[in-house]
């Protein structure tokens, strides 16, 4: 049997990048003035998504349909039969002190993803007042929602908990209706500060490079010394006594 060799895709292989101790340090060093700056410890990424890329969903897409209305009510329905307030509460409580912190990622319009940690007693406000430190246009109203269905988060005064975003949440950034000379700018970006778009993949370079293990010294244990056994002096054959007589 004859195998066309141009009919075998080739193998790709991977390359990777050796890290300069000297570049992660630099990030290191962006990353904790970005934290000493902000207030929090922050991180840049970009998402590719295809369905993002292709085609922007409609406003119908987000619409709450009596579908997903009956469905959240069953499920209230079934929580408040199976559980007392009481235990709810208690489990509530338990749930809120295990928790030390939580994740939100703001994800914006040019699929570029902004992360902080935040306290889950903190409020909503405090997530807008980061936002307003960031992005390229802060004079610009914004507003932030999650989704699906489409839901503007108006009430900045919760505390993420009653937000429902503990341990962590994604929402999205949206400007509101700009003027003409600004709408270019709101729908096209750049939507994050230069300064904080230089954190983009930082995180990465600092996890890769790791600090060498130092290697404990090698301990030889010394055999001991060979057990001479002292050998005995051979003692003499006693002597037959005169008196005795064969």
């Amino acid at each position: 049997m004859i195998v066309d060799a141009s009919s075998h895709t080739p193998l790709k292989r991977r390359k990777f990048r050796s890290i300069d101790p000297m570049e992660a340090e630099e990030a290191q060093a962006k990353l904790t003035a970005a934290r000493e700056k902000f207030g929090r410890e922050i991180r840049v990424f970009e998402t590719t998504s295809a369905s993002s890329s292709s085609q922007k969903e409609t406003e119908d897409f987000y619409e709450f349909t009596a579908e997903d209305y009956y469905r959240v009510l069953n499920a209230k329905k079934e929580d408040k039969t199976l559980k007392t307030r009481k235990l709810r509460e208690a489990e509530k409580a338990a749930r809120r002190s295990r928790i030390t912190k939580t994740v939100i990622r703001v994800r914006f319009p040019d699929n570029h993803t902004l992360e902080a940690t935040f306290n889950p007693s903190e409020t909503v406000q405090s997530l807008v007042d980061l936002l307003v430190k960031v992005v390229a246009r802060p004079e610009l109203p914004f507003y932030i929602y999650t989704t699906p269905p489409k839901k503007q988060i108006k009430d900045t005064a919760q505390d993420f908990h009653t937000a429902g975003f503990v341990p962590g949440a994604i929402v999205y950034f949206s400007y509101g209706t700009p003027k003409a000379d600004d709408a270019a700018d709101a729908v096209s970006g750049p939507f994050l500060q230069e300064e904080v778009m230089s954190l983009k993949g930082l995180e990465l370079i600092k996890k890769h490079v790791e600090p060498p293990v130092q290697s404990a010294p090698e301990t030889t244990t010394e055999a001991p010394p060979p057990v001479v056994q002292e050998k005995k002096p051979e003692g003499k054959k006693p002597a037959k006594p005169k008196w005795l007589k064969m």
